[in-house]
Parts: C-alpha cells; sequence; structure tokens
C-alpha cells in the first residue's frame, strides 16, 4: 500500500478495526489524522472536552465489547483524556486512545507543551506504545485492540509524533484475529458441583465479567435450577431479571443493608463474572471464613478475603452447563437469603405513593423506573443519587444501568449518554446526575444536539456534594466545604437550544419524564430532591439486624 503518510495508515488500520466512530477534540499535532479521517467511513465526533471524548469511547466500549476510540492533542489535551482512560480500564470497558505529540527532533530538548505521554499513560492502560516507525503502525494498532478488547477489557494508548504522523508508511492493515473460547477443566468443575451440592445456604455473587461473556441467560438457568439466590454487583445489574424470584438485586452500598444479612448467612459465594474492583470481599467476607467458588474466564486476583475453594476458569456459560449437568440439590432445604426478598421487595415498594416534596431519591428512581422499558439504557453519573440508583434502579436486561464503579468518575453521565444512544438510537437513554456532576461535563450538550443524539438528563439538585456531605455526617457528625451555587439549569437547557423543565411537585416527575423523552433534542430535567434520605437510610443501616 503506497503513497500514504502514517496518519492514512493508521486511519485505514483503525477502520479494519471495525472503528465507527472517534471521540476527540482537534489540535496541531493530531493535523494529519484529522485530515486522514476526512475521506474515512469513520464519522468524527467533535467534542467540548477530552474528558467527554474519553467517556464517551468508554461507554461505548462498555456497551459494544468492541473497543471505543478517543483522540487528543499532546500536552493539555492528552492530560485532559485522562481520567475517562482510567475510568475505562477499571470498569474493564474496551478504549483505546490516540494522542498526537511533538516531533520525534524535540523531545530530547526543553519543549512547548511537551510530556512524556508514554510514560504518564501507563498507570491507566493494559498496554500503550508510541509510532517511531511509520511501518510499525499496523502492527501497533492491531495489538492495541486485541489487547484491548481481551479480557479483562480495558484501556490502551497510541502516541504519534507529529513528524511521523506525516512521513510516508509502507505497509497494509493486519487481519483481525478472533480469539477461541478456553474451557474450565473436569477437575474443577467437579470440586465445584460437589461444594454446591453439600452447600446448605448458597448465594450467588454475580458481577461484570457475567455480562461480557454474554452469560446472563445460563446464570439465570442455573440458578433457577439449583434454587440458589442471586445477588449482583452494581455493575452487574441485569444479568438476573430483577423480576426473577431469586433475586436479591444489588450490593455493593458501604453501608449495611438487607442482602449484608444474605453473606453473613452464606456457607458458601458463587462468584460468577466478579470483579473484586466492582465489590471488595473485605466488604462480604471480612474474615475470609466464606468458602468461595470462583467461575469466571480468566483467574481470580489475590486478596486475604477472597480465597477460593476452587477456580472454574472458562468460558462462564459452559462452565455453569457443566456444574449442572453434575450438581444435584433435590434434598436441600431453601436458602435461608430467600427470606430476605420479601422485606427488600417491601421496601422498595414503600416509595411508589410518597408525595414529598423535594422528592426522596427513592421515589424519583421508581418514577424513572415506570417510565423506562427493559431495553432502555440509564446512565448513573457518580454522586449521592448513583447510591440510590445503584440500591433501587432494577435492570430486565444487562448494560441498561451504566454505573462507574472500578474508578467512581463523576462527570461521565452525559457524554456516556451520547455514547449510549448512537449504539441504541431505537431506544430511550436517561442521563441520572447530580448537580456536582452535571456541571463537570454539561457543555457535551451541545455535542449531543449536535451529532443528533436526543436524551434526558435528569439533575437531582441539592446545591452540593451531596456524597460527601453524607460521608462527613457518619463520621463527623457535621459538614463543611460542600455547598455551591447553580445556574438556572432550565434556562441553560434552552440557552443551547434544547428543552429544560423543573420540577415542581412530586406529580410532576412521571408525566414531565415522558414529555423529555418524546422530544426530538435533548432535555433537562432540574429535579429537587430530598437528601434527608441519606442519614435516614445510615441509622437504619447501623440498627439492622438479620433474621435468625
Amino acid at each position: 500500500m503506497g503513497d500514504l503518510n502514517t496518519a492514512e495508515l493508521l486511519v485505514r488500520c483503525l477502520e479494519n478495526e471495525g472503528v465507527r466512530y472517534i471521540f476527540g477534540v482537534p489540535g496541531e499535532e493530531n493535523l494529519d489524522v484529522l485530515e486522514a479521517l476526512k475521506s474515512s467511513s469513520i464519522q468524527f465526533i467533535t467534542t467540548r472536552h477530552e474528558q467527554g471524548a474519553a467517556f464517551m469511547a468508554d461507554v461505548y466500549g462498555r456497551l459494544t465489547g468492541q473497543a471505543g476510540v478517543c483522540l487528543s492533542t499532546l500536552g493539555p489535551g492528552a492530560t485532559n483524556l485522562m481520567t475517562g482512560v482510567a475510568d475505562a480500564n477499571l470498569d474493564r470497558a474496551p478504549l483505546v486512545a490516540i494522542t498526537g505529540q511533538v516531533g520525534t527532533d524535540r523531545m530530547h530538548i526543553e519543549s512547548h507543551q511537551y510530556l512524556d505521554l508514554v510514560a504518564m499513560f501507563a498507570p491507566v492502560t493494559k498496554w500503550n506504545a508510541q509510532i517511531v516507525r511509520p511501518s510499525n503502525t499496523p502492527e501497533i494498532v492491531r495489538k492495541a485492540f486485541k489487547l484491548a478488547q481481551s479480557e479483562k477489557p480495558g484501556a490502551v494508548h497510541i502516541d504519534l509524533p507529529e513528524n511521523i504522523a506525516a512521513m510516508p508508511a509502507l505497509g497494509k492493515p493486519l487481519t483481525t484475529d478472533h480469539t477461541e473460547k478456553t474451557y474450565a477443566s473436569f477437575h474443577s468443575i467437579q470440586l465445584a458441583a460437589i461444594a454446591i451440592a453439600e452447600a446448605k445456604n448458597p448465594l450467588i455473587l454475580v458481577g461484570n465479567g457475567a455480562i461480557r461473556a454474554h452469560a446472563s441467560d445460563m446464570v439465570t438457568q442455573f440458578a433457577t435450577q439449583l434454587n440458589i439466590p442471586v445477588a449482583n454487583t452494581f455493575m452487574g445489574k441485569g444479568v438476573i431479571p430483577y423480576e426473577h424470584p431469586l433475586s436479591l438485586w444489588a450490593v455493593g452500598l458501604q453501608q449495611r443493608d438487607y442482602i449484608s444479612c444474605g453473606f453473613d448467612q452464606a456457607d458458601l459465594v458463587i462468584a460468577i463474572g466478579y470483579d473484586l474492583i466492582e465489590y471488595s470481599p473485605k466488604k462480604w467476607n471480612p474474615e475470609g471464613k466464606t468458602p468461595i467458588l470462583h467461575i469466571d474466564t480468566t483467574a481470580s486476583e489475590v486478596d486475604s478475603s477472597y480465597i477460593p475453594i476452587a477456580e472454574v476458569v472458562g468460558d462462564i456459560s459452559d462452565a455453569l452447563q457443566e456444574i449442572l449437568q453434575r450438581c444435584d440439590r433435590t434434598d436441600r432445604p431453601e436458602p435461608q437469603s430467600l427470606n430476605l426478598r420479601a422485606d427488600i421487595r417491601a421496601d422498595y415498594a414503600e416509595y411508589a405513593k410518597d408525595e414529598g416534596f423535594p422528592i426522596k431519591p427513592q421515589k424519583i428512581i421508581y418514577d424513572l423506573r415506570q417510565v423506562m422499558g427493559p431495553d432502555d439504557i440509564v446512565i448513573s453519573d457518580v454522586g449521592a443519587h448513583k447510591m440510590w440508583m445503584a440500591r433501587h434502579y432494577h435492570c430486565h436486561r444487562p448494560n441498561t444501568c451504566i454505573i462507574s464503579n472500578g474508578f467512581a468518575a463523576m462527570g461521565i453521565a452525559i457524554p456516556g449518554a451520547i455514547a449510549a444512544k448512537l449504539v441504541h438510537p431505537q431506544h430511550k437513554v436517561v442521563a441520572v446526575t447530580g448537580d456536582g456532576g452535571f456541571m463537570m461535563n454539561c457543555q457535551e450538550l451541545e455535542t449531543a444536539l449536535r451529532v443528533g443524539t436526543p436524551f434526558v438528563t435528569i439533575i437531582f439538585n441539592d446545591g452540593g456534594y451531596g456524597l460527601i456531605e453524607w460521608k462527613q455526617h457518619n463520621h463527623f457528625g457535621h459538614s463543611s466545604f460542600i455547598k455551591f451555587g447553580n445556574p438556572d439549569f432550565v434556562k441553560f437547557a434552552e440557552s443551547m437550544g434544547l428543552k429544560g423543565y423543573r420540577i415542581e411537585s412530586c406529580a410532576d416527575l412521571i408525566p414531565t419524564l415522558k414529555e423529555a423523552l418524546a422530544q426530538d433534542v435533548p432535555a433537562v430535567i432540574d429535579c429537587p430532591v430530598d437528601y434527608r434520605e441519606n442519614l435516614r437510610f445510615s441509622q437504619r443501616s447501623t440498627d439492622r439486624s438479620c433474621p435468625i
């Protein structure tokens, strides 16, 4: 393939990987890449901040399993990418970040905007490299995508100096490959089957790895046939439908909840696709005494509270099917943790008819669930509302509630909603955020309008950093430095050509949500929230005892 420069060869390689979108901000040192994209099948989406671009690539990767791609220039452009890249890496979302760089002839001296980006991105990526020979471009791109998309997925980084980008390049894209499934050993399967058969009160803990492995149906079948209750992490929502009689909903709050009793009572925890970063085992197995089965595509991490009695490593669905064929629980009693389901459901339903204003967070989320369909998608930002979303927003399907949990990065909701709408334009999409998180990347609403991705942003408005206030009260009995002012969010939305709404009473919420979701432009809903519920929940958690 002749008459190409390195930037053009790079773009050809990206096309070969199936890249549909690149999210980014133009800069001087990525001019050749931008020029190459003009004649490409790839759509470049100009964002208003590099962090937003990285979050878009992050959520795109999480929803599709194909690496999302973001682009920045050098220096501040690259540092702005870092938060979204780190989020993707810790939330196991495949992402490829591409940065411009000064020419190789300037790296040995003090140079305007120069940072060693390969060194800088090393702690937040699985792998990264600088292109210093044009002919190496196909190998670097192929390796980047292969590593980003293989278990456990994550972020990689490619650094392209501007003089290398402009150089003539020989080569062509490499053939993409697909990793064959690996299968667990029969010995580990037999050990798992015996342990499950003998357990009196087993509990399944399912995480995001089961979603990435497309094992939802098999997990549901496995739990149903063996009559074992299932708790999911924040990132494992929807693996088993929340209406299922064995579903105990989400675990992961840092305070005791009903499901904490389930772990206290369990004599075996079956961890399926569970990543320790989703919810530390020290929270649910602090003394390391509960026996654990590890079922995943990769071996377990080392943790003193997570020492499995057996590791079933291989394709998750196949492993569960093989265990089912060898496991008999017909004479076992009902697991004690199933007794919790009535209390969990009663707590959820308690807020269905609450009419208080400002609106309790549980009620906002209850009403949101009534409006959203089984395949519709919510993207939760980080803050006090995230804890309530994790606890109260329940899912029919996997990947319909996206929560930043490994890195827990504020500002992800609006950029993430843009990516979700690009992936699933036929579904309703709602970004759920606090007023703090909203102001971190609200500029990307202009991007949403420009690229035609209408979704609804609902702001839990309390005039402060509510989660930190909650923590301060728990630790010190008072709060400090957490209050701030806000713009008029309705006028803000309207000034950008969006629809703006303000909730004035509890009765307004459902009809406003429905109207906002029917718009053909993005919409913003300003919803005052009663966060006195935070401390009430903490008090109930302190007082909560487990049924005998």
